[in-house]
C-alpha cells in the first residue's frame, strides 16, 4: 500500500467532473446525473491512469455564493481540496464554451500555488473547438482535450499529470485485515437530519462534511482515514464512511435520491462496523429499525446511538424505551449496544468509538474447536435437542467455519427437523458464553452423506 499524491478535479457545476472521478478509480462511485450540482461534499478514491497511481478529489461545481448558503458552504469543501492537493485539474465544458464563472475560477487558481492543468472536457467531434480555442485566454496553456464519458484522451491527461505526480508515491507496510491494529471500517447509517455529518465532523475535529438545517445535504457516501487517540491505546486508524440518509422507500420518488440511498447501502456493505445514529428529539421508529436489520442481514457489526441527546426531554424515560423498543425489534440479536452522544458538544463521542472497537473484535472473534465443543457438550446436556415424531436428532460437533460476521457449522443426524427455537438457543448461547456479544451469527446445519442414499 502506498501514501499517493493527490489530484483535485475542480470546475463549475455539470462540466463532468463526477464522471471523470469514475473513470479514473474505475468504479461508479461518484453520483452522476444530468442536473448540476449533484456533488456536495468532496469525495476521494484511489485511480490508475495508466500505471500511475494517485489519489483523486471529486469536489462539489464552484459557485460564486455567499458563504452561509449551501453552495457557499459547498465552495468551501472545494477551496480545502485545492489545499490538499499536489496537482489541481481544472474542467471546463469544451461544447458550452468559456462563462464568466470560468473566468472567476481561474482567476481564484491562479492566486493559489497549487499546479494547474487544463482539461477541456466533452471536446469529441467538431462542437468543442470553439470552447478549446476559448480556453486559451485563461492562462494556463494548452488544454487537455477529452471526453471523460468515453474515455477519450486519457493518454494526453497521463502526460500532463506525470511531470506532477512522479517520484511522490510513498510505501507503506501491506495491511493485514485480520490484525486488531488494521483500519476500522465505520459507516454512520440514519434518517436524514440525524445529525450524521455533524457527527463526522465532530469526531475529525474538523468541517470535513457540509452540514445545515437542510434535511438531505449528503448524497454521495464519503470515506475519511482518520486516526483517533483512544483513551485506553493510544493511536488507531479509522476508516470513516458518512451516508446519505434513508428514508421509508415510499416516500423515496427522486431518481438522484434512490441512487444515494444505494450509495448508503453500498457503505453499509463495505463496513465492519455501522454505527445507527437516531435523532434523540424524534426517538426510534420504524424506519430506524429497517435500516437496523438490514445491517444484521448483511452480517455487520452494529452500534446504536441517540444524538442531540444534550436537547432530550425526559432523558431517562427515552432511554429505556428505546432500549425496549430494540430489544422487541430486534429480536435476533438482543442487546446490541445503545449510546448516548451530542455531535454539536462532542460528549459521549469517545465513548461510541471505543465501543465500536470493541464490537469490531467480537466480530471478528475466533474459537477453539475444543473449546466451542467443551461448550456444545454442556449446552446440549442442559437442554437435548427435541425428538420429532419419536426419532431423535443427535448432534454430533460444532466448528467454527469464518469470522466477520462469525459463522459455525453444527452436524449431526436429522438436522433438517432441528426447530428454529432450538437453533436460536444455540445461537444465543454462543453469544452469551463465548463472548460473541451482540454480533450477528451464523449457524449452519450439515448432515453426514448417506453411503444407501439413491
Amino acid at each position: 500500500m502506498a501514501h499517493l499524491p493527490v489530484v483535485a478535479i475542480i470546475g463549475r457545476p455539470n462540466v463532468g467532473k463526477s464522471t471523470l472521478f469514475n473513470r479514473l478509480v474505475g468504479k461508479k462511485l461518484a453520483l452522476v446525473d444530468d442536473r448540476p450540482g449533484v456533488t456536495r461534499d468532496r469525495r476521494e478514491g484511489d485511480a490508475t491512469l495508466i500505471g500511475m497511481d494517485f489519489r483523486v478529489v471529486d469536489t462539489a461545481g464552484y459557485e460564486d455564493e455567499d458563504a452561509q448558503t449551501l453552495p457557499g458552504r459547498m465552495r468551501q469543501q472545494t477551496e480545502a481540496a485545492l489545499k490538499m492537493a499536489d496537482v489541481a485539474l481544472f474542467m471546463i465544458d469544451a461544447r458550452a464554451g468559456l462563462v464568466p464563472l470560468d473566468e472567476e475560477i481561474a482567476r481564484w487558481l491562479r492566486g493559489s500555488t497549487t499546479p494547474v492543468v487544463l482539461v477541456a472536457n466533452k471536446a469529441e467531434g467538431r462542437a468543442g473547438e470553439a470552447g478549446v480555442l476559448d480556453s486559451l485566454s485563461l492562462g494556463f496553456g494548452d488544454p487537455v482535450q477529452l471526453s471523460a464519458e468515453h474515455g477519450e484522451g486519457m493518454g494526453d491527461l497521463f502526460e500532463a499529470l506525470f511531470p506532477h505526480l512522479d517520484g511522490k508515491a510513498q510505501e507503506e507496510a501491506p495491511v493485514d485485515l485480520d490484525d486488531p491494529a488494521a483500519p476500522l471500517k465505520l459507516a454512520i447509517v440514519g434518517r436524514p437530519n440525524a445529525g450524521k455529518s455533524t457527527l463526522v465532523n465532530r469526531i475529525l475535529g474538523e468541517d470535513r462534511m457540509i452540514t445545515g438545517p437542510e434535511a438531505g445535504i449528503t448524497r454521495d457516501s464519503i470515506a475519511i482515514d482518520w486516526e483517533w487517540d483512544d483513551p485506553r491505546s493510544g493511536l488507531r486508524k479509522v476508516r470513516l464512511i458518512d451516508t446519505a440518509g434513508m428514508r421509508k422507500r415510499a416516500n423515496v420518488q427522486d431518481k438522484l435520491e434512490k441512487l444515494s440511498v444505494a450509495d448508503a447501502l453500498h457503505a453499509i456493505d463495505f463496513a465492519e462496523v455501522v454505527v445507527l445514529l437516531l435523532d434523540a428529539t424524534r426517538g426510534l421508529e420504524v424506519q430506524d429499525l429497517k435500516i437496523a436489520d438490514r445491517v444484521l442481514q448483511e452480517g455487520r457489526a452494529l452500534v446504536i446511538a441517540m444524538n442531540k441527546w444534550d436537547v432530550a426531554e425526559d432523558a431517562s424515560k427515552l432511554f429505556n424505551g428505546v432500549r425496549a423498543a430494540l430489544d422487541e425489534g430486534l429480536a435476533q440479536v438482543k442487546g446490541v449496544p445503545l449510546l448516548t452522544v451530542s455531535a454539536v458538544t462532542g460528549k459521549g463521542v469517545d465513548q461510541l468509538l471505543g465501543a465500536a472497537f470493541d464490537v469490531r473484535e467480537a466480530w471478528s472473534r475466533r474459537v477453539s474447536t475444543g473449546e466451542l465443543n467443551r461448550w456444545f457438550e454442556r449446552a446440549i446436556e442442559a437442554n437435548p435437542p427435541p425428538a420429532p415424531g419419536g426419532k431423535r436428532i443427535k448432534l454430533r460437533y460444532v466448528t467454527q467455519a469464518k469470522t466477520r460476521p462469525p459463522g459455525f457449522v453444527l452436524f449431526g443426524t436429522r438436522v433438517d427437523q432441528l426447530p428454529e427455537s432450538y437453533q436460536r438457543y444455540l445461537v444465543n448461547g454462543i453469544r452469551r458464553d463465548l463472548g460473541f456479544g451482540a454480533v450477528p451469527v451464523r449457524l449452519t446445519l450439515r448432515a453426514p452423506k448417506n453411503p444407501f442414499g439413491g
